[in-house]
């Protein structure tokens, strides 16, 4: 018998849930991934909490105190989603005691309509921070260009961050410096920079989404042929970047203070062609010293049929800088295509905040009303 899951953290990579509820955390589902599916972290994004709390009347109580107390419904949402993750943050606070502060990380995303805001995303950033107060906390903050000062921003006062919604090489490459601009800063600061980490947040099966629907569209053999390739090769090549970055002196320097490096984290793992191998944003991006974020369904269906074949990102540079040439040959403008799902993420998530808010303050209403009965 095998066992994909521990055959992929034995080659290196971490296993993260990509989703949290209070329900996962009350009935200890949380504690039990960690202890039998290698689970050693955990992601949550607007959508997610809107989903967790309109799914469960496990948050009724404490939204009842804060609709009597008066409390404003942005402020009820932090105080709900702030909650939920402190929680997980010490469920898995033995893990990041066992990893040394690599792993046993849990994150919690700013107000996503603050993605093109610099400086009222530090103001969230440290308010999330100084809310949640455990060191095995992320901070998500998108890679917006607008984001980029914020990111360093972050990290020079000693904020983890968890950088997110990453489509693009180049945008990647910018993300990588605000890393390394932040680290020196905290470095200069007088920051403990062993207990400073970050990761990279690389999306994934949305560029297969994007660009297999131009594919499509071409209806040639040529565009046919490159469906389902274009994700993997953008991440491979993503994970080649890093190499070359944390190769440099500027990186020695500050490893050589103690510094952790930035982590590639592949999100948006599971598949939404249902024609493709429901396994393949993961077997296919297996390397050390990367973290793989999925959603529950991706994490089974690996533990029941993912087969684990090594490394699947070094052997394999040449064919993924071949497949992005063929794609723009054919006419795919690779600037246009993250451009769009950059717009379309943020988009996304700015609307399941607002549905986030409005269903938070159904609830307070409510609540409110029937405490005062």
């Amino acid at each position: 018998m095998t066992d994909p899951l521990r055959e992929l953290s034995e080659q290196g990579v971490a296993i993260w849930l990509d989703d949290l509820s209070r329900a996962r955390l009350a009935t200890d589902n949380l504690a039990d991934l960690v202890r039998d599916k290698y689970v050693v972290g955990v992601t949550t994004n607007p959508t997610i909490f809107q989903k967790a709390v309109s799914d469960s009347d496990l948050y009724d109580r404490q939204l009842a105190d804060l609709a009597v107390r008066g409390v404003e419904v942005e402020e009820a949402v932090r105080m709900v989603t702030t909650f939920d993750v402190r929680w997980a943050c010490d469920v898995l606070r033995p893990v990041y005691e066992a990893s040394d502060g690599v792993d046993g990380r849990v994150s919690i995303e700013v107000d996503p309509r603050l993605a093109h805001d610099t400086h009222t995303t530090v103001a969230e950033a440290r308010q999330l921070w100084w809310l949640v107060d455990r060191p095995n906390l992320f901070i998500k903050i998108p890679a917006t260009e607008a984001s980029l000062p914020a990111i360093a921003q972050c990290l020079a006062e000693g904020i983890s961050v968890n950088v997110t919604l990453i489509f693009s090489l180049q945008r990647y490459a910018a993300v990588m410096d605000a890393f390394l601009e932040g680290i020196e800063r905290a470095r200069a600061a007088g920051h403990d920079l062993s207990r400073l980490t970050s990761v990279a947040s690389f999306f994934v099966s949305r560029v297969d989404t994007e660009i297999d629907k131009r594919l499509d569209k071409m209806g040639s053999p040529e565009a046919k042929a490159l469906k389902g390739k274009a994700a993997i090769a953008n991440a491979r090549l993503a994970y080649q970047q890093h190499e070359e970055v944390f190769a440099t002196d500027r990186w020695t320097r500050l490893h050589e203070a103690g510094a952790r490096p930035q982590r590639p984290l592949w999100a948006s793992t599971g598949v939404k062609d249902p024609s493709y191998d429901d396994t393949m944003y993961v077997v296919e991006l297996v390397a050390p010293d990367v973290v793989n974020t999925m959603p529950e369904a991706t994490l089974d269906a690996v533990a029941d049929h993912g087969q684990i074949r090594g490394d699947t990102i070094h052997p394999y540079y040449a064919d993924a800088r071949q497949t992005l040439d063929q794609l723009a040959q054919i006419g795919v403008d690779y600037d246009d295509v993250v451009k769009v799902l950059e717009d379309e993420a943020v988009e996304k998530f700015e609307a399941s905040w607002k549905e986030l808010l409005e269903s938070t303050a159904a609830e307070l209403e409510r609540l409110g009303g029937e405490a005062g009965r």
